[in-house]
Protein backbone atom coordinates (compact mmCIF):
# COMPACT_ATOMS: atom_id res chain seq x y z
CA UNK A 1 0.00 0.00 0.00
CA UNK A 2 1.25 3.48 -0.83
CA UNK A 3 2.64 5.79 1.82
CA UNK A 4 2.83 9.56 1.72
CA UNK A 5 5.61 11.64 3.21
CA UNK A 6 4.42 15.10 4.27
CA UNK A 7 7.13 17.47 5.44
CA UNK A 8 7.13 21.05 6.65
CA UNK A 9 10.71 22.16 7.22
CA UNK A 10 12.56 25.33 8.05
CA UNK A 11 15.50 25.94 5.72
CA UNK A 12 18.63 27.61 7.14
CA UNK A 13 20.79 27.67 4.00
CA UNK A 14 18.70 28.28 0.85
CA UNK A 15 21.69 28.05 -1.48
CA UNK A 16 22.74 24.63 -0.20
CA UNK A 17 19.11 23.53 -0.19
CA UNK A 18 18.84 24.33 -3.90
CA UNK A 19 21.66 21.82 -4.52
CA UNK A 20 19.75 19.25 -2.46
CA UNK A 21 16.52 19.93 -4.40
CA UNK A 22 18.34 19.30 -7.68
CA UNK A 23 19.81 15.98 -6.50
CA UNK A 24 16.95 14.46 -4.48
CA UNK A 25 14.51 13.62 -7.32
CA UNK A 26 16.90 11.01 -8.72
CA UNK A 27 16.81 9.06 -5.45
CA UNK A 28 13.08 9.53 -4.91
CA UNK A 29 12.40 8.14 -8.41
CA UNK A 30 14.89 5.29 -7.91
CA UNK A 31 12.60 3.98 -5.17
CA UNK A 32 9.34 4.51 -7.01
CA UNK A 33 8.54 7.80 -5.32
CA UNK A 34 6.78 10.67 -7.00
CA UNK A 35 6.39 14.26 -5.94
CA UNK A 36 2.77 15.22 -5.36
CA UNK A 37 3.54 18.71 -4.06
CA UNK A 38 6.94 20.37 -3.81
CA UNK A 39 7.01 23.72 -2.07
CA UNK A 40 4.71 25.38 -4.56
CA UNK A 41 1.67 27.45 -3.91
CA UNK A 42 -0.87 25.99 -1.52
CA UNK A 43 -4.07 27.21 -0.01
CA UNK A 44 -3.47 28.31 3.50
CA UNK A 45 -5.17 26.50 6.31
CA UNK A 46 -8.89 26.13 5.84
CA UNK A 47 -9.38 24.92 9.42
CA UNK A 48 -7.06 24.65 12.41
CA UNK A 49 -3.86 26.51 13.20
CA UNK A 50 -1.11 24.67 11.32
CA UNK A 51 0.78 27.19 9.18
CA UNK A 52 3.48 25.42 7.17
CA UNK A 53 6.12 27.58 5.53
CA UNK A 54 7.07 25.02 2.91
CA UNK A 55 5.15 21.85 2.28
CA UNK A 56 6.45 18.73 0.56
CA UNK A 57 4.37 15.64 -0.31
CA UNK A 58 5.97 12.54 -1.83
CA UNK A 59 4.11 9.31 -2.60
CA UNK A 60 6.01 6.02 -2.34
CA UNK A 61 4.51 2.72 -3.54
CA UNK A 62 5.01 1.10 -0.12
CA UNK A 63 6.55 1.57 3.30
CA UNK A 64 9.38 -0.71 2.18
CA UNK A 65 10.13 1.59 -0.78
CA UNK A 66 10.23 4.60 1.57
CA UNK A 67 12.55 2.75 3.99
CA UNK A 68 14.83 1.73 1.12
CA UNK A 69 14.94 5.35 -0.09
CA UNK A 70 15.94 6.57 3.37
CA UNK A 71 18.61 3.84 3.66
CA UNK A 72 20.00 4.23 0.12
CA UNK A 73 23.80 4.59 0.51
CA UNK A 74 23.96 6.85 -2.55
CA UNK A 75 21.35 9.17 -1.01
CA UNK A 76 23.13 9.25 2.38
CA UNK A 77 25.36 12.30 1.70
CA UNK A 78 22.34 14.24 0.41
CA UNK A 79 20.28 13.20 3.42
CA UNK A 80 23.09 14.38 5.70
CA UNK A 81 23.23 17.69 3.84
CA UNK A 82 19.46 18.13 4.19
CA UNK A 83 19.61 17.35 7.88
CA UNK A 84 22.42 19.89 8.40
CA UNK A 85 20.64 22.77 6.66
CA UNK A 86 17.02 22.25 7.73
CA UNK A 87 14.97 21.88 10.88
CA UNK A 88 11.91 19.67 10.59
CA UNK A 89 8.78 21.35 11.94
CA UNK A 90 6.24 18.64 11.10
CA UNK A 91 7.03 15.45 9.23
CA UNK A 92 4.43 12.72 8.78
CA UNK A 93 4.39 9.35 7.05
CA UNK A 94 0.82 8.41 6.17
CA UNK A 95 -0.43 5.09 4.91
CA UNK A 96 -2.63 5.32 1.84
CA UNK A 97 -6.25 4.28 1.80
CA UNK A 98 -7.11 1.10 -0.09
CA UNK A 99 -10.76 1.29 -1.16
CA UNK A 100 -10.81 -2.40 -2.13
CA UNK A 101 -10.25 -3.40 1.51
CA UNK A 102 -13.23 -1.58 2.95
CA UNK A 103 -16.46 -3.25 3.98
CA UNK A 104 -19.65 -2.34 2.11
Amino acid sequence: MAVYLLADTEIHDPEAYERYKEAAPEYVARHGGEYCHRYGEFEFIVEGDWSPERLLVIKFPSRQAYDEFMADPDYKPWKELRESITTPKNVLLLEGYDVSQTSP
